[in-house]
């Protein structure tokens, strides 16, 4: 199975969903999930790059109240932290009841077993019809479906309009005029990192590796085959890292840097240019409002034009097996995941709504920081291998440790992809 390129036909309307009988009861609306007083629902939410939340988790929690009768209690666990948690948490049976799970973590958490099905649900609730399908296609493990699409997002190229203005530079179109940009940045503002390439941020790699042409991993004849050792991904690698090892346009300190240090420096105005979520816009905008009107974005350039692949990443919103009442679980997961709420939650972050309707709506924005990503989202959206290894091999930090060997001058391009590979290649396909 070759990575997937996901168009706009791959992010509409799901024609099927293989849906199945969900352990955890009925949707009757006389169930538990609407005469739940003195029940209290525990749900974990990822925070990190994205604006503050709790004051929308408030309004959530007494919508939530106010249906079902049951206290909400929301924890707020950063995305670096989270994988090993979530993982000890299985292992020790102290779950929440539902939670936010990476799209690359669903499949490898339901084949754990600690998740329950949630077919019968959405097909109860006759929501099947608008979900997006690459979303549903990453929540779904042994034709089960596990994970609720809630929002998805894509990381483009955001930089400093301001600066460019100044310099007559215009948005990058190909990995030249990314070279360009920054040897003008640098030249006009040595005190600025031209472009940030982060050490401890995977997500910020697949596009170059996919813009030469490479691979992250292919299934051929049954077993996983990684492509990070190619003649190709050794390439658009290499330009990567070369930004900061060639160019200098990058720092020392960041070759440890993850997103979350990427965002703050550009928050600082410390960074000209990086590769950077779709949600992040809003985030920079509460963090310093006077960045507003001084930073654009752009579609990730293809090596000689066009549009290198970007993650189409995201979360769905999961319910775990140790969730006593079922139905009041997904009480909390439709009125997060439908209507006000999922509407409201893209307009304040900037992430891409799980509903076709409602994405649709969004795609049709002629915001200059919604429509970069919108174009990167239909036109160079990107899937990771969807099985559950992967998420091990993101625990592992496999392509992270490359790319930081390769910033620190510990290792070649070479040695670092063929290394990667090899453990990519174990993890896949190990028992």
């Amino acid at each position: 199975m070759r990575t997937r390129l996901l168009p706009l036909a791959a992010l509409g309307v799901t024609a099927a969903l293989a849906l199945s009988a969900c352990a955890g009861g009925s949707t009757d609306d006389g169930g538990g999930a609407t005469d739940a007083e003195g029940q209290t629902l525990d749900v974990w939410i990822m925070q990190g790059t994205n604006p503050d939340s709790e004051a929308f988790f408030a309004e959530v929690g007494d919508a939530f109240t106010e249906e079902t009768g049951a206290e909400l209690n929301v924890e707020f666990v950063q995305w670096a932290d989270a994988h090993d948690r979530f993982v000890t948490s299985i292992a020790g049976g102290t779950t929440p009841d539902v939670a936010e799970t990476g799209t690359t973590w669903t499949a490898e958490f339901a084949d754990a077993g600690a998740l329950a099905p949630i077919g019968e649900y959405v097909e109860g609730d006759d929501l099947g019809g608008d979900l997006v399908e690459g979303l549903v296609e990453s929540g779904t493990y042994d034709d089960e479906l596990y994970g609720m699409p809630w929002y998805a997002g894509v990381r483009s190229l955001v930089y400093r309009s301001d600066l460019f203005a100044e310099l007559g530079l215009e948005a990058p179109k190909t990995w030249d005029d990314i070279v360009a940009a920054g040897e003008a940045v640098k030249a006009a503002h040595p005190e600025m990192i031209a472009f940030a390439v982060p050490g401890d941020a995977e997500f910020g790699v697949y596009p170059w590796v996919w813009g030469a042409g490479g691979e992250v991993s292919v299934e051929e004849d049954g077993e996983w085959v990684s492509g990070l050792d190619s003649a190709e991904s050794q390439e658009g690698i290499g330009f990567y890292t070369g930004l900061a090892t060639e160019y200098g346009f990058s720092s020392a300190g960041a070759t440890t840097w993850k997103e979350t240090d990427v965002l703050d420096n550009f928050v600082q105005g410390n960074v000209a240019m990086a590769l950077m979520g779709s949600w992040t816009p809003a985030t920079i905008i509460e963090k310093n409002a006077d960045l507003e009107g001084k930073f654009a974005a752009t579609p990730i350039p293809g090596k000689d034009g066009g549009i290198s692949p970007s993650v189409l990443g995201g979360s769905h919103l999961s319910m775990f097996e140790t969730a006593e009442n079922k139905d009041l679980a997904w009480a909390f997961i439709k009125l997060m995941t439908t209507g006000e709420f999922a509407e409201a939650w893209a307009e304040q972050t900037g992430y891409f709504p799980g509903q076709t309707s409602l994405l649709e709506q969004t795609l049709e924005s002629d915001d200059p920081l919604v429509t970069p990503f919108a174009t990167q989202m239909v036109d160079g959206g990107a899937s990771v291998p969807v099985t559950p290894k992967f998420g091990a091999v993101q625990a592992k930090k496999t392509t992270n440790t490359a790319i930081q060997a390769i910033l620190s001058g510990q290792k070649t391009v070479e040695q670092a992809t063929a290394d990667a590979a090899a453990e990519m290649n174990q993890i896949m396909n190990g028992d």
